[in-house]
Formats: C-alpha cells, structure tokens, sequence
C-alpha cells in the first residue's frame, strides 16, 4: 500500500506528489469557473460537496464530477479524505464557515470577502494563526501574469509618478432572489465588487508612497441598506487620486483598471478576468508610444489555486496574508460608512 504524507500530499513509494483532495461547501455558480475547472486543469479531486438542497448538489455532482454528496457542510469539512476546504457561499457564511473548517485542521480557499466585517474577520484570522492552518482569501486576479507585469512597469517607472487610479467594475444585475441583494447575507455591490476596487487600490498604494484612505462615496440603493452602485474618491499620501466606479446593475461586465502617471498611463482591459482580454496597453507621454502587450489567457483561478497547493503541501509563501485579509475588511466597513449605510 503507498503511504502518502499528510503535509506534503507526496507518495512516500513513488515520491509523486498527490493530488488534492477538495470538498465544496455549496454548490455555486462561480464553482465551476473559480475552483471545477482550475481542479481538473491541474490534476486535484473534487471529492465532496454538501448544499441546503440534496438535489441541487447531487446535480452539481453530477455535472462536475465530484465524487460524492454529503448531507452538510459539517460533514464535508470533517471527512477525513478532505484535504482542502472551498468555500464560496453567501457573505455573510464565509467567516462561520471558515472558522469552522479552521477548527477542524483544514485549509481553506474563501471566496472573498473573508468575512461580514473586520471584527468577524479578526476572529477568523486569529483561529486560523493560533492553527496554523492556510487560509487564502480568492482575490485571484493577483495571480496571473498580467498583475505581475504591471507591478514590473511600476517598479521600472515605466509611467513615472502615479497620480491618478481608475478601477471600474461592472455587472448586469443578479437573478431577483440572489444573496447579493440581502443585507442579512451580507450583500451590496461594494461587498461584491467594491471589495476587487479596494484591494487593487491598496496594492498600488506601494507606489504611492502608502495605502489609500477614502475622502467620500455615494450610492445608489437596491433598498435601505443594499448598494446596487457606488463611486468612491480616494486620496494616497503622494496626493495622487483614486476613482471607484461600482455597479451590479450594468449592462455588461466590465472589471477595468487605469493607471495614470505623469509619463504615461497603464490600462488593464480585464484585470480581473483576463482569460476574457488579457491585454495591458502600456503609453508613455515620453516619446509618444502606445503598446500592447497580451499576458496570456489561462484563468486567474488556475494559477491562484496553483499557488494555494503549493502552500499547503510545502508552506510557500503566498502574495496576501491573514492581515491583509483583515485590512481590507476594515476599508469596505469605512466605504460602506462614507457612502452612508452600515457595515455588513
């Protein structure tokens, strides 16, 4: 019989790396784009999913090749063939459930945001370091090529002094009943796609001589407490401006990124779905050039889950952590306070 470690997921007989086993908590609609079709690109078993509807997640099982269907997401996180935990259900259950599967010893892939607010996602990333336990929360766009290329012009000064951010994101509006449209499940459009706006802001804040800080907002609202659209105006110590335009209403998706600076500008088409346009056109006010350049359209979610299993199986270091997590929690309860409603 191979015996197989349970740290590293390598075949102690053959030394071939093993792949990982993942149970599903739900069965979600971004499933198959952000954890079925990176799973079968890289070789890992879907092996259990559980959703409050049998039906629905043998269905999902059905469709998607997964293994077998479990009665609760409790059984899901304690099976003992489960190596990793992918959590992609409503807001407002992230943190319980991420807490939960952090109890049980189990590494967990959450889709974002990671919590309802900072204060739940203090309490995850307190368990989840008091465990030693990986938690990554899914802001995949981090990992494609394109990101990296853009923080390389950045660090080159191929556009000079940044002095003004763009970030758009778009959708056309969710089915009716959608959780992203209850505030008790933690939704609006800033926890959906504000959260992107925001995270891509503060990265860039390493150019900006520091993280952002949001100066005001206003919305349009679904009802009392629900965003379906907002800006946002943020200001960075260098005094270079931010500019967030959010919307679950649009009429089409459009998740883009423009960088301006006093030498020319970067824009990312779909920064946070390349595999869609995955071109980075690059102008320098220096001599007048305007170039593309195309960084590849293999998915975000293939390459983030690449990096999560290499962390769990050998510890590497991923590019966000537990605080950054946390600190992003905390910048969409200020957005969600200056455009005048309550945090999740």
């Amino acid at each position: 019989m191979t015996e197989v470690s349970e740290v590293t997921g390598v075949s102690e007989v053959t030394g071939v790396t093993e792949p990982l086993r993942i149970g599903l908590l739900g069965a979600s609609r971004i499933a198959e784009s952000a954890i079925v079709g990176p799973a079968r690109t890289l070789g890992h078993r879907l092996v259990a999913v559980a959703a409050r509807d049998r039906g629905r997640a043998e269905a999902f099982a059905d469709k998607y090749g997964v293994e077998r269907v479990l009665d609760s997401y409790t059984a899901v996180i304690d099976d003992p063939e489960v190596d990793i935990i992918y959590n992609p259900l409503a807001n407002a259950l992230h943190g319980p459930w991420n807490l939960a599967a952090i109890r049980a010893g189990k590494p967990v892939l959450s889709e974002k945001p990671f919590a309802r607010n900072e204060t739940e996602a203090r309490e995850v990333a307190a368990a989840a370091r008091a465990a030693g336990v990986p938690v990554l929360e899914g802001f995949h766009y981090l990992f494609h090529p394109l990101m990296a290329r853009t923080m390389e012009l950045l660090d080159a000064g191929a556009i000079g002094d940044i002095a003004h951010v763009d970030v758009m994101m778009a959708m056309p509006p969710p089915d009716d009943h959608d959780p992203r449209w209850s505030y008790d499940l933690a939704g609006g459009a800033l926890m959906d796609l504000g959260c992107y706006a925001l995270h891509v802001s503060r990265l860039l804040g390493r150019w900006c001589g520091g993280p952002p800080e949001i100066t005001c907002g206003r919305a349009s609202l679904a009802s009392p407490q629900i965003d379906k659209s907002c800006v946002l105006d943020l200001r960075y110590p260098n005094g270079a401006a931010g500019l967030h335009a959010v919307s679950m209403v649009a009429g089409e998706f459009v998740f883009s990124l423009r960088i301006v600076g006093d030498e020319g500008s970067l824009f990312l088409h779909d920064y946070l779905a390349p595999n869609r346009d995955d071109r980075l056109t690059i102008v320098s006010s220096r001599d007048g050039t305007v170039g593309v350049e195309r960084l590849g359209t293999r998915s975000t979610y293939t390459y983030q889950l690449e990096a999560f299993a290499d962390t769990v199986r050998t510890g590497a270091a991923l590019p966000i952590d537990l605080d950054d997590a946390v600190e992003n929690m905390r910048y969409l309860d200020a957005a969600y306070r200056a455009i005048g409603l309550q945090p999740r």
